[in-house]
């Protein structure tokens, strides 16, 4: 709010409670009033948040917001979303970054510190454990047999981890995303990759730093995942037929889900609905559909803007359109987005889940893609502003440049005449 506004705010304010003051009885302290009159001042100040505020249900004396619980959505300031433990917890899940010899060290450092300082419960996927490389180290045969592991796709982790830390670049992170489909417990990820976007943590004192998230003293960056669910034309005959064995694919993603044309020498033909409602028709290589968290990857490659990943949003971007006026847009994150294949189109697109599970989208199939419920606790190590911004600058040198020079520096380089030759102040630099 401006200054005009906050004045015209204040004495509106003040009127009234002058107004009321004389309606009141004559035992109403300065004092109290004067308080009376913040608290109604603070209604006009705006909160520190990222995020708007809750807006106000009423408009003037008759209109208002219909009351529908299911479409209430609660916005909350980022700044007060800070992890808390509701009990201690005891089970921790370390996923490091696979074939790099510089995180062997700092694992078996981790694990061993975990299992014999902390008495936690480590698990580790079962790959790990037939890493021989790892066999080098003299401290991990003491804490091998103590380590719990798993296989991807077989085993269940819901509700066995308390805490997940990450060790290595963004990858890791994804990975962590991908083996908690439904809630995930908080992530505290170490850099050791190459960009490290994600990854916000140095190895450095990992005690301290693990000690005081597991006290509760961390702030959280909630970062949104799409729901993207697969609808196969097959599928929908069957279930017609009353045959209900095959079910959609389901797929939560972290940064984007990517519809491409594929093998194929054709633009691709896309068409996109939101809530039901037919936008446009993509033509060109493709579309990305993705997070705030995904708009730092593949989107700004192709020409996105970059979204703090607390503010509620979808990306589309388009890939290479065959059209200039084709530019990337933002959709608020309650609508649905449904991708098909165009019927005219010349051949079939391709679709893959933050770079995984790649399938073909064949004529009459589509893709439904919304904001899923379950976000990713990504663990901040200074604040959700700072962390997003040293990531900014540190990873992608955002707004980089050569300062511009001061005036005084260009009155030394303007300070001889026009007249003076290259020859004449050479010669009297070094008569000089």
């Amino acid at each position: 709010m401006n200054e005009v506004n906050l004045q015209l705010a204040r004495a509106m304010v003040a009127e009234e409670s002058i107004r009321s003051s004389r309606n009141s009885s004559p035992d109403v302290s300065p004092t109290r009033a004067h308080r009376q009159l913040d608290e109604r001042l603070r209604l006009f100040r705006r909160t520190r948040s990222l995020n708007a505020p809750s807006p106000v249900q009423h408009f003037g004396p008759c209109g208002r917001i219909m009351k529908n619980s299911a479409m209430v959505m609660t916005i909350q300031d980022p700044a007060s979303q800070r992890l808390t433990w509701y009990k201690p917890p005891l089970t921790v899940l370390v996923i490091k970054k696979v074939r790099d010899a510089t995180v062997y060290s700092p694992f078996v450092k981790l694990v061993q510190w975990l299992i014999q300082e902390k008495r936690m419960v480590v698990f580790v996927e079962a790959a790990v454990m037939d890493d021989p490389h790892l066999e080098q180290f003299s401290e991990f045969p003491s804490v091998k047999d103590r380590l719990m592991t798993f296989r991807l796709g077989k085993d269940d982790l819901t509700d066995k981890i308390d805490f997940i830390v990450c060790l290595g670049g963004d990858g890791t992170l994804l990975y962590a995303s991908q083996l908690f489909q439904q809630s995930v417990p908080p992530v505290m990820a170490f850099h050791l990759g190459s960009l490290g976007f994600l990854t916000p943590f140095l190895f450095d004192n990992f005690q301290e730093q693990v000690n005081n998230v597991l006290e509760g003293h961390a702030a959280l960056t909630l970062r949104s995942r799409l729901r993207c669910i697969v609808m196969k034309q097959s599928d929908s005959v069957a279930e017609s037929e009353g045959n209900k064995q095959n079910k959609p694919s389901s797929f939560l993603v972290l940064n984007e889900v990517v519809i491409d044309r594929g093998p194929s020498p054709y633009l691709s033909n896309i068409d996109l609905f939101l809530d039901g409602k037919h936008i446009t028709s993509v033509q060109g290589d493709g579309l990305i559909v993705s997070t705030p968290t995904g708009s730092t990857a593949y989107a700004v490659a192709a020409g996105a803007s970059m979204i703090h990943p607390s503010v509620p949003a979808i990306m589309v971007t388009p890939i290479c359109p065959h059209s200039l006026s084709f530019r990337p847009i933002v959709v608020p994150a309650g609508v649905e987005l449904k991708i098909s294949v165009s019927p005219e189109s010349r051949n079939t697109s391709w679709v893959s889940f933050d770079g995984r599970c790649r399938q073909e989208l064949l004529h009459g199939d589509s893709l439904r893609v919304t904001t899923s419920i379950y976000p990713v606790p990504s663990i901040c190590a200074q604040d959700q502003i700072s962390d997003w911004f040293d990531s900014l600058a540190e990873c992608l040198h955002w707004n980089v440049r050569k300062r511009q020079k001061h005036m005084d520096e260009l009155e030394d380089l303007t300070r001889s005449s026009s007249n003076d030759t290259l020859d004449s102040i050479g010669r009297e630099s070094i008569s000089k």
